[in-house]
């Protein structure tokens, strides 16, 4: 792959979902401050994302994320890292195929989400078993379609937030106060809303396990790294401006289309809001792609290892680790099944399960990053991040403060749901180190 495919890899990894559907959960609870919120996440992506680029560099013969965290951190870090990586991937398009089905159903609401799902993950599945060029190159078209829309969307909301034409009055900026004010849910509020910020902004990192497909990694990683960025706060910041200031925060939740659609219904073109629905669909397909090639990579190259069974290295004629992509895949279909009992719920009762992960993710590359230097002081770099340590200090900080706050304002049951799975986690490890000294 080259640094355009990676690039616009990472993309459709971070903007799916988390921006289309979870935009909604984020503005119910903060209101017109989650503009903060998602600027606070930006920054805090920034900083872990140039610590992960710069061992990415110095780190030449690095695969994935394991390798570039076991050699700084050990080996229960780099386990961990791993498979609650694997965890987010495979839950991630479990949830997005169940958000794909519900925006198909503006169209086809006679249809129930579980059969609109399972369509869905059936070409998924067929995307990703076919070559890894043919992968990139779907995967770079489909973000490239979705990055130009919200362009549109970008300049079509400025127009009917700033031009009087017709029988459109400008719209302006007052809804940004109203309605409770800036902070209508307060400091908790705004706290509450990091656990979907943090989840919609997940993905990025999906750069740490591109590395063994990547051509000329270190140069390529830490470009892609700074073009990304860019992009994603730009994708995010300006999109949500423009939705709380010219819809009523207190109107987004609870309507079944996106609140993309809701602006582009206001425009007032003849099936613009159809357009844009079947941008977001693509845009959710574009995620689902980016995560299950992650997921079957990183079993993949734990096959490699020899950590789980070796079926899962196997390669097609196509280069393609076929058996670890339909491993990876069964998580759609079980989302499929847990969609015939609690239906579009599902997305809502997975996506706080996904934060949590994306946040210890975060968490793990900070630390490593900060520890490399020392590790690594010897190696001269092409590329090293700027103010070092001080940014990297000041993620870990902002992200265990987040992590706080979040405990107390989470559903118990999803905390419940996501400790457990870590504990087991943390088990397999001790059992698997147990049974290999016997």
């Amino acid at each position: 792959m080259t640094s355009r495919h990676i690039t616009m890899m990472a993309l459709g990894g971070a903007i799916g979902a988390g921006l289309f559907k979870g935009s909604s959960a984020a503005i119910d609870m903060a209101g017109p401050s989650v503009l903060i919120a998602y600027l606070i996440g930006g920054i805090i992506l920034l900083f872990v994302m140039q610590g992960l680029a710069e061992m990415a560099v110095r780190n030449k013969d690095a695969r994935t994320f394991r390798d570039l965290v076991q050699s700084v951190l050990g080996k229960y870090p780099a386990y961990f890292l791993d498979w609650i990586y694997w965890k987010m991937w495979v839950l991630n398009i479990a949830a997005e195929s169940v958000v794909a089905a519900i925006f198909i159903q503006y169209w086809l609401p006679e249809y129930p989400i579980w059969i609109l799902a399972l369509s869905v993950s059936v070409l998924v599945t067929a995307i990703n078993l076919l070559s890894v060029k043919i992968f990139a190159e779907t995967e770079y078209w489909l973000a490239l379609i979705k990055i130009t829309v919200i362009i549109v969307f970008i300049i079509a909301g400025l127009i009917l937030l700033l031009a009087t034409f017709g029988n459109h009055t400008a719209v302006g900026f007052s809804n940004l106060t109203e309605h409770g004010g800036f902070f209508p849910n307060g400091s908790m509020g705004l706290i509450a809303a990091m656990l979907v910020v943090i989840y919609s902004y997940g993905g990025t990192e999906i750069i740490g396990i591109t590395l063994a497909e990547t051509k000329n990694p270190e140069k390529v990683v830490p470009k892609a790294v700074r073009s990304t960025l860019v992009r994603i706060v730009t994708f995010y910041l300006l999109p949500f401006f423009i939705i709380v200031s010219l819809i009523p925060w207190n109107e987004v939740n609870g309507v079944p289309e996106s609140p993309f659609v809701m602006v582009f219904k206001m425009i007032g073109i003849p099936g613009a809001d159809h357009i844009m629905n079947a941008v977001v669909i693509l845009a959710i397909i574009s995620s689902m792609n980016s995560g299950l090639y992650g997921s079957s990579r990183v079993l993949y190259t734990q096959a490699v290892d020899g950590r789980v069974p070796k079926i899962f290295a196997h390669l097609s004629k196509r280069k393609v680790p076929v058996y670890a992509i339909l491993m990876c895949t069964l998580a759609m279909y079980l989302g499929v099944i847990l969609s015939l009992y609690v239906g579009s719920k599902t997305f809502d009762f997975l996506m706080g399960s996904l934060g949590y992960t994306v946040l210890f993710i975060w968490l793990i590359i900070a630390i490593a990053h900060l520890k490399s230097r020392k590790k690594q002081a010897e190696h001269t770099s092409a590329y090293e991040v700027k103010w070092f340590p001080y940014t990297t200090w000041i993620a870990i900080i902002a992200l265990s403060a987040i992590l706080i706050g979040i405990i107390f304002t989470t559903s118990i049951i999803v905390t419940s749901i996501t400790l457990a799975i870590y504990l087991f986690i943390t088990f397999t490890y001790v059992w698997k180190g147990r049974y290999q000294a016997n």
